[in-house]
């Protein structure tokens, strides 16, 4: 099957990372295709020129096609990129495998998803995940982009840099040329277990700092301040880093550049973030009121109206730290009041002593 478009590149997932990309892209001269699950989504970005679903405000290039058919937006592309939330990632690949220019390994590909695969064999990182499924030609020649990001800003043309990670150099500068802007600053790494960790990781984290933070307005308890979250972003990017070490990443400063440090700070302080926004509704709102535990929580997880990708990463870095005997006390306690047998209060009170 051939694809009776034009379009070079596909990203498969719309939601507003998937459009600001494409939107970077197309902005650039481009033609790209943009596969979406909800028919409503394709019909507003056909139409009308934007996806008010998941990136409101923000007039998109006439460059981007829609479509919902996941094999014809697959199909013969020379890039292709994967930006599906984590809990949907694997269904999707495993939906492409028969198409031609994918199983003799023509297209490049590249993935945008943030989080870790639920596997048979456990957690584990994506990229790897995604090997086992894909042709043996894309055995170390994917590339994982992340970095200190968010939809919001780089679609309205704020400066934002970002981490192009493969073990292939050359996929990795292709993806780098094919993304960079005089707006958008994309540099190349081999560690690409360490960017994928730090990038999954800081969510939970996030979430910790969101709770913090409403705490703090609340005046609950006047004892967090500026220097608190300070200490917490610290202590939460040594348990990042010890994850990273664990699961094999092989460049220390991967946790001081911007994929570490640079992502953690802005998942945790922007007001964009969904799983800082998560953090502050658990204590704001009790948002964690309805659901039993953290298994019924992920299994529901649509009823919260927005997709907070560390509730996720919470209980796969639970079972990773006890595979690999890490004490990650912030990261643990999250997965405490979660699962609802501790109380955020009780956590800083916890990691406090």
């Amino acid at each position: 099957m051939e694809s009776k478009f034009s379009e070079q590149i596909a990203i498969l997932g719309s939601g507003a990372w998937g459009t600001a990309v494409a939107q970077v892209i197309a902005n650039k001269g481009h033609e790209v295709v943009l596969w979406a699950f909800e028919s409503a989504v394709v019909e507003d970005i056909n139409n009308n020129h934007c996806n008010s679903y998941f990136l409101p405000g923000v007039l998109l290039p006439e460059k981007i096609r829609a479509t919902n058919d996941l094999i014809e937006a697959a199909t013969a592309r020379k890039f292709l990129i994967f930006a599906s939330p984590s809990l949907y990632l694997l269904s999707t690949v495993k939906k492409i495998l028969t198409v031609p220019s994918i199983r003799e390994g023509e297209t490049i590909i590249a993935v945008l998803t943030k989080g870790f695969l639920s596997t048979a064999r456990g957690p584990r990182l994506i990229v790897e995940t995604l090997e086992d499924y894909l042709p043996g030609f894309y055995r170390n020649a994917l590339v994982y982009i992340a970095g200190p990001s968010h939809a919001e800003e780089v679609s309205r043309g704020k400066i934002t840099g970002l981490i192009a990670a493969s073990e292939n150099p050359k996929n990795s500068i292709k993806f780098r040329d094919l993304l960079k802007s005089n707006r958008l600053l994309v540099f190349s790494s081999f560690d690409v277990k360490g960017v994928q960790t730090a990038a999954a990781a800081k969510n939970v984290i996030a979430i910790v700092f969101g709770m913090l933070d409403a705490l703090r307005e609340s005046k609950t308890l006047d004892i967090f301040g500026d220097g608190t979250e300070s200490l917490l972003l610290a202590a939460g990017l040594n348990e990042i880093q010890a994850l990273g070490s664990a699961m094999g990443s092989t460049h220390p400063q991967t946790f001081s550049s911007i994929s570490g440090v640079g992502d953690l700070d802005v998942t945790c302080r922007s007001i964009f973030g969904r799983n800082r926004r998560f953090g502050k509704e658990i204590i704001e709102n009790d948002i964690l009121k309805p659901f039993a535990d953290l298994d019924d929580l992920l299994t529901r997880i649509s009823e919260i109206g927005y997709l907070p990708e560390g509730i996720a990463a919470a209980k796969y870095v639970k079972i990773l730290a006890n595979k690999y005997n890490l004490k990650m006390p912030i990261s643990l306690g999250l997965y405490d009041i979660l699962n609802k047998t501790t109380t955020p209060l009780e956590l800083f009170e916890r990691i406090l002593k």
